[in-house]
């Protein structure tokens, strides 16, 4: 079961879901020094223990794991030649999981309280059956903190509507937390207009202030332009996502594919259209190919990456079917290796062509394992051996491809395994399946299109990783752009 998004960086980082966040907020490309996981920091103390980093000394887990936390921290930060450097520790005060970034955390403030600030954010509930804003919870978060030995400097309070004076009172007298620390964060329309929220709260201001430093105008011109256009648009586009990860028993998990959707709205809001997407299950397809017709409501279908068999047939005719009926289509990662399948069983007539990965035995593989993976799959090797991070691509001149990037090369970022099959290129493109983008030695093939149609694209990498909320990916702003048109 997937419970979230794996977002790939530059430099080839699995991470999860936060660091797209950040890049998405930050616009900066963030690396692997930037992601931390309790394994990674276990490994380096062992590996380093084995190699008599210790000089022979007694290695504990406290305080040497704390202090390995602590060690990759000041590294990014001498690095960076950073002024701040921000850390998030996930989870809940009080868990296993976190409790030795916790101890990290105070043995900074231990070495240089000066110059460590730490912020708690907690939950505001309000229950149905009483109404009234409950701050209990929020005490005992904060009580767990202090049995951590840490003693919160600011407090987030997250909750479904606007804190009162009331409960900001009560929070600082039971938390031991100045007033003016204690910030609100209510549901909004958009997360993107939490940094509108948090500058009108004065909250930077606040933090340079404690640290002894004068306050600095932020110039948010630009994103608060945008957060506002986002609760005035009224034109729909109507898109639909067709992936089999959005459900968990009785629950939609959406943020599974959350980068392809911010990437959809990034795109939407440039064209000041408002995104309506809907979330397809590809397996409906197959169970009832009558549900194909609903497609026809939509505006722009897309089919985001993904592993395994489950639901790929579903996902093949969902692909025709936005073929034949002219409805623009947008295929990434796994969705363009479903496009070229299907072009292949439809168009060329290899009723039994298919992906390595969902039946190696027949007998028109046209997407297959990439060089050297098949070793990797054979020997168990599955983790961090795709191909992954930021690769170059050259692209084919007056093609979709082309006027969407302005540009005859590109970067971009990858995670995968397979491949289209090279054996099959001539016939494909013989048969009007042009190869719009390739590596620089024209190995791999990168993106393939149709031209007789509105937008019909697929792409071998994931451009939603690159997508910015002030700057489109420009495969989505043609992608939306046909959608409207």
């Amino acid at each position: 079961m997937s419970t979230g998004e794996v977002f790939v960086t530059i430099d080839g980082d699995e991470t999860d879901q936060d660091i797209g966040n950040y890049e998405r907020f930050l616009d900066i490309d963030i690396t692997r020094d930037n992601y931390m996981t309790t394994g990674r920091v276990y490994q380096t103390v062992i590996e380093r223990e084995r190699n008599m980093g210790y000089g022979g000394k007694c290695v504990e887990v406290v305080p040497c794991v704390p202090e390995e936390v602590i060690r990759r921290i000041d590294y990014v930060a001498e690095q960076s030649q950073a002024d701040f450097v921000l850390i998030e520790i996930g989870g809940t005060v009080g868990e296993y999981e976190n409790i030795l970034f916790l101890e990290a955390l105070r043995m900074m403030k231990q070495r240089d309280a000066s110059s460590v600030r730490s912020v708690i954010v907690s939950y505001l509930p309000v229950p149905p059956s009483i109404g009234e804003m409950k701050t209990k919870p929020t005490q005992h978060a904060v009580r767990e903190a202090n049995r951590a030995g840490i003693t919160p400097d600011f407090l987030i309070a997250r909750s479904e509507h606007a804190m009162d004076e009331p409960r900001k009172e009560k929070l600082a007298r039971f938390c031991a937390i100045p007033i003016e620390h204690i910030i609100g964060a209510p549901n909004v329309e958009s997360i993107y207009k939490i940094p509108q929220s948090f500058e009108d709260q004065k909250f930077g201001d606040s933090i340079l202030e404690s640290f002894g430093m004068d306050p600095r105008p932020a110039d948010l011109s630009d994103w608060n332009s945008l957060a506002d256009k986002i609760g005035t648009i009224k034109d729909e586009v109507k898109i639909g996502v067709i992936g089999k990860y959005f459900t968990s028993g009785a629950f939609v998990l959406s943020d599974v594919y959350l980068s392809v959707l911010e990437a959809i709205k990034h795109a939407s809001w440039a064209h000041d259209r408002k995104p309506v997407i809907t979330w397809l299950n590809s397996e409906d397809y197959e169970n009832d190919p009558g549900k194909l017709d609903d497609l026809n409501d939509l505006d722009g279908i897309l089919i985001p990456g993904g592993f395994g068999t489950r639901g790929i047939e579903g996902k093949i005719m969902a692909v025709k079917y936005a073929r034949e009926n002219k409805i623009p289509y947008f295929g990434i990662c796994y969705g363009m290796q479903c496009a070229v399948i299907e072009y292949g069983r439809n168009v060329l007539g290899f009723e039994d062509a298919n992906t390595e990965e969902m039946n190696p035995e027949t007998n028109h593989l046209l997407i297959h394992f990439m060089e050297g993976q098949k070793e990797n799959t054979q020997d168990g090797k599955y983790g961090g051996t795709l191909r992954l991070g930021s690769w170059p691509a050259k692209i084919k001149a007056n093609t979709t491809t082309a006027k969407a990037y302005d540009t005859d090369s590109i970067d971009e970022r990858h995670r995968h395994r397979y491949e289209f099959n090279n054996e099959y290129r001539e016939k494909l493109e013989t048969a009007g399946l042009v190869v719009s983008g390739e590596s620089p030695d024209g190995e791999l093939v990168e993106i393939v299109e149709i031209t007789d149609h509105p937008f019909f694209v697929g792409v071998q990498f994931h451009p939603e990783f690159q997508s910015r909320p002030l700057s489109p990916h420009p495969l989505f702003n043609a992608f939306i752009k046909a959608a409207i048109q």
